[in-house]
């Protein structure tokens, strides 16, 4: 019965059902269940990071489109565990490993290294050991010049 209004209330407001292409039990290296792994991302990651991966200017970088050129430069996967609101995460090791699995591709797959690999627990639990804190910002910024410059757009 539950099925039916949610189905009627589908059709009336004109929303498709979808299956997003990064969904599948194959389609994310590293994520053995994508539904937890979103779960976790609203619960520990979306407050600040919003649930487009957005971000706020003033507060908090934007992953969309970008978190996964870290991947591209030295120290970046480091990084990307280490920033404080990762490496603090109220999430086991593995779910922390699965969750950042998740978020590379959800949000920034264009910039994904075809030769990646993904986060284990076992990384997740040494890197999570050496938190940055207030020097993220600071090494946050010289990884960000070193990343490869936008192809310009022709006109």
């Amino acid at each position: 019965m539950k099925w039916l209004a949610v189905s009627a209330l589908i059709v009336a407001t004109g929303a498709a059902v979808t299956t997003p292409a990064w969904s599948g039990p194959e389609a994310i290296p590293g994520v053995a269940n994508p539904a937890r792994a979103k779960q976790n991302w609203m619960l520990s990651c979306q407050g600040c990071h919003r649930a487009d991966a957005t971000g706020t200017p003033q507060t908090t970088p934007t992953m969309a489109g970008f978190v996964a050129k870290f991947l591209h430069v030295p120290g970046g996967r480091e990084y990307l565990v280490q920033v404080p609101g990762v490496a603090t995460a109220a999430l086991s090791d593995a779910d922390l490993a699965e969750v950042v699995n998740w978020s590379l591709v959800r949000f920034d797959a264009a910039n994904v290294p075809a030769d990646f690999k993904p986060y284990t627990a076992a990384e997740v639990a040494r890197l999570r050991l050496k938190p940055l804190r207030t020097e993220a910002m600071t090494i946050r910024a010289g990884m960000v010049a070193r990343f490869a410059p936008e192809p310009k757009q022709q006109k």
